[in-house]
């Protein structure tokens, strides 16, 4: 692990969309999704752009990502490496027919968020190499919020629950 620095919150990566063609959709000639998130060595980048010649798949690669870690999404972090899969969130658009990556995540709630707003956004296997990077950065700044005073009804509330007199 050259690349991830303990100290560091960020992480840049390379991201592989992948062009399937469809055939026999009458409303759609194409599908995109990100395929892959792979952290930005010089072998990463080369990787095979197109597939075989009578695949109807396309290979795109799409370098200068970066995951980057904020303290106040620790608590995402956290549930996305404990999660069975852990993910890596890909927020994409289409741009000229190509479909382009522009914003990386590993918060889980962050994620949710991109894909509650109608992004299109695809979940890809996290690398394991980031698992401990994450972990360590998470379980440094997750702070727990408080729990707060559970509160009762009482008869001093005067219809302030609910009842209107």
């Amino acid at each position: 692990m050259d690349v991830i620095d303990r100290n560091s919150t960020i992480c840049p990566v390379v991201i592989v969309m992948a062009c399937h063609k469809l055939v026999n959709n009458r409303w759609m000639t194409e599908q995109w999704a990100a395929s892959e998130v792979l952290i930005d060595t010089a072998g990463a980048k080369a990787i095979d752009q197109s597939g075989s010649e009578n695949s109807s798949d396309a290979r795109f690669v799409f370098d200068g990502h970066a995951i980057r870690l904020f303290r106040d999404e620790a608590e995402g972090y956290l549930y996305n490496i404990m999660s069975p899969e852990p993910k890596v969130f890909v927020l994409w658009r289409m741009v000229d027919d190509i479909a382009r990556p522009e914003r990386v995540t590993v918060s889980y709630h962050e994620g949710a968020r991109w894909m509650d707003s109608d992004e299109k956004v695809d979940g890809v296997t996290l690398p394991a190499e980031l698992v401990p990077w994450i972990r360590q950065f998470a379980e440094q700044h997750y702070k727990p919020e408080p729990k707060k005073q559970k509160r009762y009804a009482s008869n001093k509330d005067k219809g302030r629950m609910g009842r209107i007199d």
